[in-house]
């Protein structure tokens, strides 16, 4: 399962994951995400929460990329990521250096859980 939610007056798209995502999830995602795109300003913010994600398969990377190159084409600046146990990356820090150190520098934080992912979107 995963949701999609913009906060335009944070300059804010939050997607988050939870319970066994396949391929097929991870392609809706991503066109919903490319719909609701412009509800963020360029130089906005993402949030991922990963918290309820028990697993993903590896074929849902390809999805996954094509959100990361939708975020930098849209001129994302920061990256937040709730990732409680690292070994649920599910590869989105190697992808992340593609995306984003690679191309631009967009600053990316890792956090254990939503209090500290909130702590650092305020500051």
């Amino acid at each position: 399962m995963h949701r999609v939610e913009i906060d335009p007056t944070a300059h804010l798209l939050t997607i988050s994951w939870a319970g066994h995502v396949d391929l097929e999830e991870t392609r809706r995602c991503c066109e919903e995400v490319q719909k609701r795109l412009d509800g963020i300003e360029p130089r906005g913010r993402v949030l991922t929460d990963l918290s309820r994600l028990e697993s993903m398969d590896h074929e849902c990377a390809i999805h996954i990329d094509r959100i990361m190159e939708l975020f930098h084409r849209r001129g994302v600046d920061t990256v937040t990521r709730i990732i409680p146990d690292p070994y649920k990356d599910v590869g989105f820090n190697i992808m992340s250096l593609f995306h984003y150190n690679y191309h631009h520098g967009v600053h990316i934080m890792t956090c254990k859980n939503m209090e500290e992912a909130r702590r650092i979107l305020r500051s």
